[in-house]
């Protein structure tokens, strides 16, 4: 029999989604650096399109760096990112690879104790010296190897010297950078026509080094807390007001748009100006909505955090879940406890309106606050924990403890 080939025509569906709301979708889930690159693609494309960044003026800065550059007096180390364990464990299991002797390995330890959340170092040499009956050269010697930990900035005795271990790191500290770490205060200040002085250097020169200097992290020890957010620019600020916590858009972390009716793609650029702005308008009311309801963490830290879905948010708004997790995906919101990511604050309910995050940060509080002698075990985090009507098997909290990075007890013990 003799093979024939049949063709047959039968109707089928298919969704596709159309260029523009693919681009919309990509919008509303982008954080502030790939937006940034997007809208400088869309730029190079479109004449009418144009961005603008400027030099901020005096006191014009990131909101994580509130509290950090110094103002005339000394440099304010409160408000910090909430004290976890993990930045003591990560800097304890790096140095036996970098430190070696037991006269030096003490000394190490007793920098490592000396840690601010911030990461930097809260106590004198001298005094560190002194107490161990060493010689300051010898402790300074410890110091510069462990200043070799990452991330870049750990062990720093100034935002100056946190900010130069950075570039140092980076390979980018020449000397117009070096100029104005030295001179941080003319950059707080916006003094940018001091700094030309200084540095002998054009304003195009001062702003690329001034975007570096921003890139670079002043607290890098907050980036081990439970919910903190890696070394970014935050999308949004939270701020205690006389009428409750405010949230507003970081200015510094977008360029602003401009569209010029007269050339050619105007009609584009105003396209992707909607875009923008209906991101940052459902952004906003999101983060609004995650914050209203998280308030006493902000006020307290995120041991406060309480019970939240995103079907909780998107309920709240009108909105489609899919939609509250595209725009928390990659966002972060400067708080006085430090950045974090706005994703982070969602958490199921453990019981007693407790969320999962909350008991997490209490048990990284519960072993910062251990004795080292005698580390807490297991079964022994697990009945503080479980209180006030919360039921925690054993197997959960060393779930959470494996989540932040926090060694098992006889791991966790030290003889004094």
């Amino acid at each position: 029999m003799k093979a024939r080939s049949k063709l047959t025509v039968s109707p089928s569906q298919r969704l596709q989604l159309s260029a523009g709301l693919q681009a919309a979708l990509n919008v509303l889930r982008a954080d502030a650096t790939s937006l940034t690159e997007y809208l400088e693609e869309q730029a190079a494309e479109t004449p009418a399109l144009s961005l603008q960044t400027v030099l901020p003026a005096g006191g014009d800065w990131l909101p994580r760096w509130s509290g950090t550059l110094p103002t005339g007096g000394s440099e304010d180390l409160e408000n910090l990112a909430d004290h976890g364990p993990s930045l003591i464990a990560h800097v304890l299991a790096a140095i036996p690879q970098l430190v070696e002797g037991h006269g030096a390995r003490e000394i190490a330890v007793a920098l490592a104790d000396a840690l601010e959340p911030s990461g930097w170092l809260g106590r004198p040499l001298a005094q560190i010296a002194a107490e161990l009956s060493v010689s300051l050269p010898a402790v300074e010697q410890v110091l510069g190897q462990l200043q070799r930990i990452d991330p870049p900035g750990l062990f720093a005795r100034s935002l100056a010297e946190c900010l130069r271990l950075q570039a140092l790191d980076a390979e980018v500290l020449d000397p117009v950078l070096a100029t104005m770490l030295d001179r941080l205060d003319l950059v707080a200040s916006g003094d940018w026509a001091a700094l030309a002085r200084l540095t002998n250097a054009p304003t195009a020169e001062l702003q690329s080094r001034f975007r570096l200097i921003r890139s670079f992290n002043p607290k890098p020890g907050a980036s081990f807390s439970a919910v903190a957010s890696p070394q970014r620019e935050p999308d949004l600020i939270a701020r205690q007001g006389g009428d409750g916590w405010q949230v507003a858009f970081n200015r510094s972390s977008l360029p602003a748009l401009s569209v010029d009716p007269d050339a050619a793609g105007a009609a584009r650029a105003r396209d992707v100006v909607r875009l923008i702005e209906t991101r940052n308008a459902t952004l906003l009311a999101v983060g609004q909505a995650i914050l209203a309801h998280q308030h006493l963490a902000l006020a307290r830290g995120p041991s406060a955090l309480r019970p939240l879905t995103m079907q909780d948010i998107a309920q709240s708004l009108g909105l489609h879940k899919s939609t509250v997790s595209r725009v928390v995906a990659g966002t972060a919101v400067d708080t006085p406890h430090g950045t974090w990511w706005l994703r982070r604050l969602f958490s199921p309910d453990m019981g007693a309106d407790t969320a999962a995050a909350a008991l997490r940060a209490r048990l990284a509080r519960l072993i910062a606050q251990e004795e080292t002698t005698e580390p807490l075990s297991d079964e022994a985090l697990t009945q503080a924990l479980s209180q006030d009507g919360i039921a925690l098997a054993r197997r959960t909290v060393a779930k959470y403890r494996a989540e932040l990075r926090i060694p098992a007890a006889h791991h966790r013990k030290r003889r004094h």
